[in-house]
């Protein structure tokens, strides 16, 4: 799988103890790559061990999305049972190095922010988003795939089960308001602007306090939340990816059909 990432689809910036992360194909509704994750995690790593950074900021570039998820062009490179499960660890690695940053992380979204782009939102510490925002997993509409144990756990903890299920099950993207009301984003600000200026008036607050406060804080509650192992939900990822759904799923995705389910 090309690992290589263009310099321009994602933008790491620093200045004055806050490092900016854009996700910027606007183009492609900022629909992340493999080679975007890798650098999402090596980035979390450059700030475990940089103390010069405070705080990190991710947003989406353009007006349209925080993130649409992974680039399904990604997936029609799997050819075997691994493939489905190798993807789905680096999902989880990724993820879980963002959410063990030793620096608070905060999602400043606005507009689409679904699938692979909600599970990067839900790891971070803080979410601000617009009116505009649209969050949700919609994959019982369009792949037919699933979430990974990890990310299910974290979600669960982050808006309770039924919740989850409903978000699924209904494959529906909530408005910023439900979103704000079910845990999902902590702030609504009208527009993209006011987001900017929200986003970079929390980053500053969250800078000027102790670090060490600030990381205990995680960690302490990063211990209270289980996250139960990929390997207890292989067997979930299989049953999925390796689907003659998902095939239809991917194959209707990408000539712009509904997806025939036959549940096989």
């Amino acid at each position: 799988m090309d690992l290589q990432l263009a310099a321009e689809d994602l933008v790491f910036e620093r200045d004055d103890g806050i490092g900016r992360i854009t996700f910027n194909r606007p183009q492609a509704r900022n629909a992340f790559t493999f080679a975007m994750y890798e650098r999402l995690a090596a980035i979390c790593e450059e700030a475990n061990g940089d103390h010069a950074i405070k705080v990190l900021v991710l947003r989406g570039a353009g007006d349209k999305a925080f993130a649409s998820g992974t680039d399904i062009n990604q997936f029609r490179e799997f050819r075997t049972p691994q493939d489905a499960i190798d993807y789905e660890n680096r999902i989880d690695r990724v993820l879980t190095t963002l959410e063990q940053c030793r620096v608070p992380t905060i999602a400043a979204i606005n507009g689409f922010c679904t699938g692979g782009g909600a599970g990067i939102a839900a790891a971070c510490d803080l979410r601000i988003g617009t009116k505009a925002a649209r969050i949700g997993f919609p994959i019982a509409r369009t792949l037919g795939n699933c979430l990974s144990m990890s990310n299910v756990s974290r979600l669960t903890a982050l808006i309770g089960a039924a919740r989850v299920k409903d978000l699924i099950f209904t494959a529906r993207l909530v408005d910023a308001a439900e979103a704000a009301s079910i845990g999902l984003l902590g702030e609504v600000v009208d527009d993209l602007a006011a987001l900017d200026q929200r986003a970079e008036e929390v980053a500053r607050l969250l800078a000027s306090h102790a670090p060490l406060t600030l990381n205990a804080t995680k960690q302490a509650v990063a211990r209270l939340q289980r996250r139960l192992t990929r390997d207890e939900g292989e067997d979930l990822i299989l049953m999925c990816y390796t689907s003659q759904d998902f095939r239809e799923g991917l194959d209707a995705f990408l000539n712009k059909r509904a997806p025939q389910w036959r549940g096989q």
